[in-house]
């Protein structure tokens, strides 16, 4: 199942010029990117383009083109261009046709998306900004999966109980799972450590209590700049809840990870979930810039989009990259392209950051024997041969807060708690908020700690899946260190054992660039190189560090902890790419390196090639 997008109001505003303006017709939306930003503007204003916005943390500006002034850009030295280019929908049905309809005759139309105005129907071919390097995709999506109505009759719509007191009797299992609550108990519930949240905006509810913790809005969206003023999508409000929202039941109970934790509330993604890198990445900019004004510890980007090409030449893992430079722990969606290999998406394919994979319990919540790796969660390598994700988190049937009339409780009212005004979605997306919500707590026990040793502690306490004879359930490439223990990692000590190897600051200036340990062979199996023997590039002998691709879904495993890693996390570590052994050979990627294999066309005097349609993530059941 796959969504539609909606048209920017910035590309309808072009297309609607193009009736009275030949000249504008052939105008498109770049991000020029060179040494500075300041060279970047003077790039575009020597051919006499039209700027939109600046984007100062990857050294770019935004601007309107034509196809001369292109050409005149790509012959200069040191200027790069990233095209809007054309996107479809993909895998479109019936039953997505029927939702639609379902939505336009009930949503209110304070609420409707563009997609009801027949001269969007007519644009959904044109392009929103593309900035991948070489055949791109132009559009982030939300990783998320909400239970298609028509799937939903095997399973329930809640993970709790007392669905008619408004929230007085209400338990959500997941605080319980990762050992929030037990945290909160103690007086540790994120007070005082802000986390940024960039997504589709947020819906307050009251019964969420947030109140004065949101410190600052910001609405990026088509070119924006002011503040968020609801979530006519529904997925920043859900995500936004279960890391850090307020709710309480009569128990005492708080229904979320980091309860007090302050707000910043950052919109770019549109009505129907879609966003644009130029937008993502101007969100970013601007949580940058504000970080020490209101504190922002945490980033959660429950969002992503298929990787284009190497993380370091990617405009929004460059973004990313930045913001954790500037001490912002970044948590990111692993994706819902799994159970099979190299599915992991952009941003949560850059190596510095924590990429958080999904489990379910199987409704299951008090049998940790019958918790599982969900079916949809993505699994590494990166094409650069990074084991990712880090680690998993629930998101399976996670229930959060969501207005009856957003578009997601609109086209699956059978996930919708109207009485609770509260969801059921299943996703990575929900797993990165629940480890948003997690680090948090880390930071308010710790404030200190840099980004890369909350990374440490979260893998170092984390829980992998092991079988009955005590070897791992699933490789390193599925559940990475395992299920995310917030009681170990507020109380682990441990430094020193992420991101080795890496030089981010080498990475973002572009004199040094990085790969990982992992390998495939000629059988197609996955494995963990050894790189530091006589014999560099030879499979590195350790539980979990081969990986035939195999999943084994219907089955249960406990998830310990303490598990020996008898070689420490040498999977992690990192190889300067011109010394990376693994790439020097000519196996077969189960994905194709189409942008690895001509040249940069920013560098040359062609008009870009075709690019195929953007991917949309895909609505799987709840799990």
């Amino acid at each position: 199942m796959r969504i539609f997008r909606v048209i920017p109001t910035s590309i309808l505003a072009l297309a609607l010029a193009a009736a009275t303006s030949p000249a504008s017709a052939a105008a498109r939306l770049y991000i020029v990117q060179a040494r500075t930003s300041a060279a970047a503007r003077a790039s575009v204003l020597s051919v006499h383009g039209s700027l939109v916005r600046e984007l100062p943390i990857i050294h770019a500006v935004t601007a309107r083109l034509g196809a001369d002034q292109v050409a005149h850009l790509r012959a200069a030295a040191d200027v790069r261009l990233f095209a809007d280019r054309s996107v479809h929908a993909r895998a479109t049905t019936s039953l997505l046709g029927s939702l639609t309809q379902t939505l336009s005759s009930t949503t209110n139309s304070v609420e409707q998306t563009l997609s009801t105005d027949p001269l969007v129907s007519t644009l959904t071919t044109t392009a929103v900004p593309l900035v991948t390097t070489i055949t791109g995709n132009s559009l982030t999506s939300t990783v998320t999966a909400p239970l298609v109505s028509t799937l939903s009759t095997a399973t329930g719509t809640q993970d709790g109980q007392g669905v008619a007191a408004l929230t007085l009797t209400y338990e959500t299992n997941y605080p319980t799972l990762v050992g929030a609550d037990t945290l909160q108990k103690a007086g540790i519930t994120g007070k005082g450590v802000t986390i940024a949240v960039l997504d589709s905006g947020l819906w307050e509810d009251l019964l969420q209590n947030y109140g004065s913790r949101v410190l600052a809005t910001r609405d990026v969206t088509n070119g924006g700049s002011g503040p968020v003023t609801g979530d006519p999508y529904g997925h920043g409000t859900h995500i936004t809840s279960i890391a850090a929202g307020g709710a309480q039941n009569i128990a005492g109970q708080y229904l979320s990870i980091a309860p007090r934790a302050n707000l910043v509330i950052v919109r770019a993604l549109d009505g129907d979930g879609a966003g644009s890198y130029s937008d993502i990445i101007a969100g970013i900019d601007w949580i940058v810039a504000n970080r020490l004004k209101y504190n922002i510890r945490v980033l959660n980007l429950s969002l992503g989009a298929t990787p284009q090409s190497y993380y370091w030449n990617d405009p929004l893992d460059q973004a990313v990259m930045a913001a954790w430079r500037a001490g912002i722990v970044v948590v990111t969606a692993a994706g819902n392209d799994g159970p099979s290999p190299m599915t992991i998406d952009v941003p949560g394919n850059v190596p510095y950051v924590v990429t958080v994979g999904a489990l379910t319990d199987n409704y299951q919540p008090y049998n940790t024997s019958d918790w599982r790796l969900a079916s949809f969660s993505s699994a590494g390598p990166t094409y650069e041969g990074f084991v990712k994700p880090e680690m998993v988190a629930p998101g399976g049937h996670m229930v959060a807060s969501m207005n009856s009339g957003s578009y997601l409780a609109n086209i699956d009212p059978n996930s919708m708690n109207i009485v609770e005004q509260m969801f059921t979605m299943s996703g990575t997306s929900q797993a990165a908020a629940v480890t948003t919500g997690v680090v948090a707590l880390m930071l308010q026990e710790d404030p200190s700690l840099t980004p890369d040793n909350v990374k440490c502690r979260l893998m170092q306490s984390a829980r992998p899946a092991v079988t009955s004879s005590g070897s791992l359930a699933y490789s390193v490439f599925q559940q990475g260190a395992g299920l995310i223990n917030a009681v170990a990692a507020v109380n682990s000590s441990a430094v020193g054992c992420a991101n080795v190897g890496l030089n981010i600051s080498a990475d973002l200036a572009g004199t040094e660039h990085f790969g990982g340990p992992a390998n495939r062979n000629a059988s197609g199996n996955y494995y963990i190189m050894n790189m530091q023997s006589w014999m560099p590039g030879t499979p590195q002998p350790g539980d979990g560090f081969s990986w035939s691709t195999a999943y084994p879904g219907t089955q249960g495993y406990a998830w310990n902890e303490g598990y020996p890693w008898s070689q420490g996390f040498v999977w992690t570590h990192a190889y300067v790419w011109s010394n990376n052994f693994a790439w020097a050979r000519n196996f077969a990627w189960a994905r194709n390196f189409a942008w690895a294999r001509t040249l940069p066309w920013w560098n040359t005097s062609q008009a870009p090639a075709p690019t195929a349609p953007a991917p949309v993530v895909p609505w799987v059941p709840n799990q």
